[in-house]
This record gives structure tokens, C-alpha cells and sequence, in this order.
């Protein structure tokens, strides 16, 4: 990966697609050119990341370099797009602009950057421990070298699907969204145990753990999710009990409506 590369708003997300391939050597600091909005933020990134990477307050005359580079990976908050405005001096409409903005369509991104060839990319907070998942729309036009770059960007720190734009919301709901559900599940259970007299800490190691390992033994067995609460449910027995509460308390049909409108709220900002 040898192209200079633009990134339009350096947080956390941004940090954890570049850094793991800085690490890697697969892209050059001197190749990376960042835009942020705040002196805190120039500052910070100056001080403490660990790259010497090229970084511009937003807005400043500097700042226009990045125009300069095939690519631009865009990460501002969705709010702050409308600040954003592509130069009108670019030698080639080959340019590739990558976007992570929640909500922002293909159809928007190529209004905005008409001199780019743009890619709609939803992707979770799992990816700042490199256990992310990324789902890319492509808009028209992209060449494969384009699609193969952009996916090497995603690769070493998320697993890489390739959609139609109509599913990247509910794509959105499932994994980006969920996270905070899961972690609802897991403060819950936690305080089931204590309530049963557990420690706290204790009590939520224990979820986090009892979910890591159900989700291993899953996996690595191919089971059904069926077949492994058939695997651990006996007539009469503890789990049916608890079943039985949850099935009582619609906790199925709950979570499927928060997936449902996680995946409407998208279409809104859309």
C-alpha cells in the first residue's frame, strides 16, 4: 500500500484501521496526511500518538494539502460533513473517498465529492481490538484496485463483507448498535448474580467469560444455536426456569424490535 492517504477527522475508529497498518509497515507515517477539528485534538495527536504522522488543524491553509492525495478516508462526525467542502482544482476525478459516516448514503457522498469515486463502509468498535466487522457498499465506477485497496485498509483489524447499499442498516443494527445491547445483557446477568450474592467484579467476570466460552463451544462445534439450548436445558431443571421467565417477559421479541429500529433510525439519517 504505497498511496498517500487522506483522513478526514483522526478518532478512534480512523486510529484503529491506520495504526494496526503502520505497525505492519504496510503504509508509510510520512504517506499519512490528517485533518482534525481542534487545537486539543492537533496537540494530542502530536504529543501522544505514536506515528510522526503529517497532521493539520481543519481550516487552515495547511490543511488543503490532503486534496492533494488519491485517497480520502473520511471520518468526521455525520453533523460535521456539511463543513466539509472538496476542492475545485483536482487534476483527475479518479479519486477515491472512503466514508465511515453512519448514515451518510452513496448517493449523498457522490453529490458532496463529485470528483470522487466514493465507498459507504459501517464498521463497529470491536475494530479498536482488531475483532472488528465492516460491511463496504461500492458506488459505480471503482476500479479493482480501488475495491482491493479499500478492503486491505479493513482487513487487519475487522473482518470485510461486501453488500448493496439497502443492507448496510440493518448490517449497522447487528454490529454496531449491538455492542451496547450486548453489554445491557452482560450488566444485567451480572447483577442476577448479585443479587445471588456475588461480587459484582466477580459476577460479570463470570458472564464474560460463561459468553466467550458458549460462543466457543458453538463455533467449534457447529452447533445451532438450538441444539446448544437443547445441549443445556433438562426437563424440570434450572435453565427451562429461567427460559421460562424470559419467554414470559417477550425478552425474544425485545430484542428483535431494538434491532429493527436501530436499522429505521439509519434509514432516518439517510
Amino acid at each position: 500500500m504505497t498511496e498517500k492517504i487522506a483522513i478526514i477527522g483522526f478518532g478512534n475508529i480512523a486510529k484503529a484501521i491506520i495504526t494496526p497498518l503502520l505497525d505492519k509497515k504496510l503504509i508509510h507515517p510520512e504517506n499519512i496526511y490528517c485533518v482534525v477539528n481542534s487545537e486539543k485534538s492537533l496537540e494530542n495527536i502530536k504529543k501522544n500518538y505514536k506515528y510522526n504522522v503529517n497532521v493539520f488543524k481543519s481550516g487552515s491553509e495547511e490543511s488543503k494539502i490532503v486534496w492533494n492525495c488519491h485517497v480520502k478516508f473520511l471520518s468526521v462526525k455525520p453533523q460535521n460533513l456539511k463543513d466539509i467542502d472538496e476542492a475545485q482544482n483536482l487534476k483527475t476525478k479518479e479519486n477515491l473517498l472512503i466514508s465511515i459516516l453512519a448514515g451518510v448514503s452513496l448517493n449523498r457522498l457522490t453529490q458532496k465529492f463529485p470528483n470522487h469515486r466514493c465507498v459507504r463502509a459501517v464498521t463497529n468498535i470491536p475494530i479498536t481490538v482488531g475483532r472488528g466487522l465492516t460491511g463496504i457498499s461500492w458506488s459505480k465506477n471503482l476500479t479493482i484496485d480501488q475495491k482491493q485497496f479499500t478492503k486491505k485498509l479493513f482487513e487487519n483489524s475487522s473482518k470485510v463483507y461486501e453488500f448493496t447499499e439497502d443492507y448496510l442498516d440493518i448490517f449497522l443494527a447487528l454490529t454496531s448498535s449491538a455492542p451496547a445491547i450486548i453489554a445491557l445483557i452482560i450488566e444485567a446477568l451480572s447483577d442476577g448474580g448479585l443479587s445471588g450474592g456475588l461480587p459484582k467484579k466477580i459476577s460479570e467476570e463470570l458472564v464474560m467469560e460463561m459468553i466467550i466460552g458458549t460462543i466457543s463451544l458453538i463455533k467449534e462445534n457447529k452447533l445451532t444455536t438450538s441444539e446448544l439450548k437443547n445441549l443445556v436445558t433438562s426437563p424440570g431443571g434450572t435453565t427451562i426456569s429461567a427460559l421460562r421467565v424470559l419467554e414470559k417477559k417477550s425478552i425474544r421479541s425485545a430484542l428483535i424490535e431494538s434491532i429493527v429500529a436501530a436499522s429505521n433510525r439509519s434509514k432516518e439519517f439517510s
